[in-house]
């Protein structure tokens, strides 16, 4: 009892420490919250308030001239959504699989090549080839440039996803259970997807909303690979409607006529932070679906390795 209460008495926190604790953890939530607030309220922002008084979190005058400016856009915006909502949702099925699939295999102490395989997907943590080592095996050897899997395939299996997966299921699924399945007369292939898989959600979910920000957030390597317009994904037409705008406005003497005039033909403040409302709302709309199991799956997975 005596040393119960010793070490309650070291674990104890002051109302002053907590209230520095909660007063530092709302600075963090408000730093995080204020900016997308910020994008919110100048999409819903006329374009003469934000002449007039610039970016606000209470806009001056409410107006849906932006979303209205991005619905006549539809041409184009359409059809780079529908390739983020492709790619994001084949990429991530695809990294769940193979990320578990590895993890898997260098869970297991008996494989032989155990040690050697997990030198081989670590050491790619630390170093790795380089912008043009990756961009030559991409692009030429693979000849994967302009199509939609080099907007998949890249991104699918990562060094930090597959340890993770596979400190989870050595720290997760015992090797009785394995074993009792092998006695049975089951193959890996059926231990995988029929007891490992079901007990294995948490790093899952874990794994697959990794997977799903970065597909979704990813306009590099539609930058890097495409070229066709019609293989642009959100991010990358946002990029490129940003990249052409801020060309236009920094190089309006070369078109002939006043920065002014220019201005009155390039898509409104307004309109940009429409479309990064739209390219936001969707994936936030998606995490509350893996909270549950979000937490768990790395704490589970980093109890021992």
């Amino acid at each position: 009892m005596r040393q119960a209460n010793s070490i309650l008495r070291f674990t104890r926190i002051s109302p002053a420490s907590n209230a520095i604790f909660n007063f530092v953890m709302i600075l963090l939530c408000l730093a995080c919250l204020v900016p997308l607030l910020l994008v919110l309220a100048v999409s819903f922002s006329s374009e003469e308030s934000i002449r007039e008084f610039g970016y606000r979190l209470i806009p001056g005058s409410f107006s849906a001239e932006g979303y209205a400016y991005l619905y006549k856009q539809r041409a184009a915006v359409l059809p780079a959504l529908g390739v983020s909502v492709f790619v994001t949702a084949a990429g991530t099925a695809l990294g769940v699989v193979l990320n578990s699939l590895m993890g898997y295999v260098l869970s297991r102490r008996e494989y032989k090549l155990q040690k050697f395989f997990v030198w081989f997907v670590f050491i790619p943590m630390i170093f790795n080839g380089g912008l043009v080592a990756s961009y030559f095996v991409t692009a030429q050897f693979l000849r994967l440039r302009n199509t939609l899997a080099v907007l998949i395939v890249p991104l699918a299996v990562s060094s930090f996803n597959v340890i993770l997966c596979k400190t989870f299921f050595r720290a997760a699924i015992p090797d009785s259970l394995v074993e009792s399945a092998k006695m049975d007369g089951a193959g890996q292939l059926r231990i995988f997807f029929r007891i490992v898989l079901p007990l294995s959600l948490p790093v899952l979910a874990t794994v697959g909303l990794f997977l799903s920000f970065a597909y979704w957030n990813d306009w590099f390597t539609a930058m890097l690979y495409i070229d066709n317009p019609n293989l642009y994904s959100l991010q990358a037409y946002l990029n490129r409607l940003l990249a052409d705008i801020n060309f236009l406005a920094q190089n309006a003497a070369l078109l002939g006529m006043s920065q002014a005039e220019l201005m009155a033909q390039m898509p409104k403040e307004a309109a940009r932070m429409a479309i990064v409302v739209v390219a936001v709302t969707p994936i936030a709309c998606a995490y509350p679906f893996f909270q549950r199991y979000f937490v768990s799956g790395l704490t589970i997975g980093a109890v021992k390795g």
